[in-house]
């Protein structure tokens, strides 16, 4: 098969790559119908997290099994599943409490590439999540955002305690973030405050829910969203970023006994203690159990409740690979979405 394999910062190649292989009883295998790049990739390609060797790319994933494993029974051939980007066995006492993403017996799906035509699937049965048929073509987006980026944005949301009654702001207009704002709208939030420079991110957060923008960063921003707020700052806030200033902001915008639910993936956050001590706000997050939430994206999604999928502006065939990565590094592209080849 042909997949993504990065090489070096900035080197990503369309390659031949070995077909995935059955390895445990528990596995299945996907014949992938779309996978994107992620905002997380860019790290990588950026050179922030160091390449050491050729390495294959992508962890977001829907498509249709082609084999399973002899103890997979919840799943099979022929099913279109979506599955998360973490693989769980959903059967620990962890993945009962609704941390999936922590499982005891944890994998990485994205080890074997989902910028690819085939990927083998760890826990076929505690990861995947099978849709009531095969899906319209026009809903495969909105599926394959529910893998991770709808995931995370709804995980940010829920760790933020959004809902009614609540002004919300989100610091950050990636896809994470712009979903983050489709979150907190379907889960009731009075306001919704998107924090963007960007006029067609803007155009979306409005579409999504958002009600203000904010296009200030860092304290400017923060002390805007308090101006916003009556010199409180906002109920809820999701940093959908992973940067020291995103982070820094996302507390100083949230009021006393406020939530923070950061999804972003951290890289240098050092938050000072002293700060957060008087901050007297409520911090959660990490990466997101994005299993937890499927069963119930799914089926909004199925429902034609949500249209998740606007966040992906370029569409192009797995051999461009490269493009999409380039595209979304110089922000020509919010998501990138990759049909692979048959």
């Amino acid at each position: 098969m042909y997949g993504a394999v990065i090489h070096a910062a900035g080197d990503v190649r369309y390659e031949q790559r070995d077909n995935p292989q059955i390895q445990a009883p528990t596995d299945a295998i996907i014949r992938l119908t779309a996978s994107c790049v992620c905002g997380s990739d860019l790290w990588d390609y950026r050179g922030i997290n160091p390449v050491h060797q050729p390495t294959p790319m992508g962890h977001e994933y829907v498509g249709v099994v082609v084999q399973i494993g002899e103890d997979v029974k919840n799943i099979k051939v022929g099913d279109f599943v979506v599955g998360s980007f973490f693989a769980s066995d959903s059967t620990c006492e962890i993945c009962q409490a609704g941390y999936q993403s922590r499982c005891v017996h944890l994998e990485f799906v994205g080890a074997g590439g989902a910028q690819a035509q085939y990927l083998r699937v760890p826990l076929a049965d505690g990861t995947l999540v099978a849709t009531p048929s095969m899906p319209d073509p026009d809903l495969i987006p909105s599926l394959l955002t529910a893998s991770d980026v709808l995931g995370t944005g709804w995980f940010g949301a829920v760790a933020a305690e959004a809902g009614p009654g609540k002004t919300v702001a989100v610091v950050g207009d990636g896809a994470v973030g712009l979903l983050a704002i489709l979150a907190a709208k379907q889960l009731g939030a009075d306001r919704i405050i998107a924090m963007s420079r960007h006029q067609a991110r803007q155009k979306l957060a409005f579409e999504f829910g958002a009600t203000d923008i904010v296009t200030e960063r860092g304290d400017d921003g923060a002390a805007k969203i308090r101006e916003l707020t009556n010199g409180l700052g906002a109920h809820s806030v999701i940093e959908a970023v992973g940067t020291q200033e995103a982070m820094m902001q996302t507390i100083r915008s949230t009021r006393a006994g406020g939530h923070v639910g950061f999804v972003g993936v951290s890289h240098g956050v050092q938050v000072p203690g002293e700060e957060l001590f008087f901050a007297e706000i409520h911090v959660h997050g990490g990466p997101a159990p994005v299993r937890r939430f499927l069963p119930d994206l799914i089926d909004r999604i199925w429902k034609r409740e949500i249209d998740p999928g606007k966040v992906f502006d370029l569409t192009l065939p797995l051999s461009q690979v490269a493009h999409g990565y380039k595209a979304m590094d110089e922000r020509r592209a919010i998501k990138v979405l990759l049909t692979p080849e048959t």
